[in-house]
């Protein structure tokens, strides 16, 4: 945990978001990567460093099968995730899936 508090003291926000951006591209799970990471992509900058704390938090879960539960509904959110943020991922997911299928996937 030290090591997490030393670097929140010396990075920039920049540095952060960039971070964040490739964990959530990089998760494991299809489907989960193709949501977290253009969901960073395109509203990262916009969060508020309460929201990146959200999403650091959700992706500090181990099973990218759950999360990604939670983001499509079809398991119950743990409370500590039924956040503003949670919200925000879903109608996301919703518009990015839409225009991808609008644009002939799937």
């Amino acid at each position: 945990m030290a090591d997490n508090d030393a670097r929140a003291e010396t990075e920039t926000r920049d540095q952060r978001l960039g971070r964040v951006t490739f964990r959530a591209w990089r998760r494991g799970f299809r489907e989960a990567d193709l949501v977290l990471g253009p969901f960073m992509q395109a509203e990262g900058a916009t969060l508020t460093d309460a929201e990146l704390d959200q999403f650091e938090a959700l992706l500090a879960e181990d099973n990218d099968h759950e999360i990604y539960a939670w983001i499509i509904e079809t398991k119950p959110t743990p409370e500590v995730h039924a956040t503003g943020l949670m919200d925000k991922l879903r109608t996301f997911m919703r518009a990015h899936v839409a225009a991808a299928v609008a644009e002939g996937a799937g």
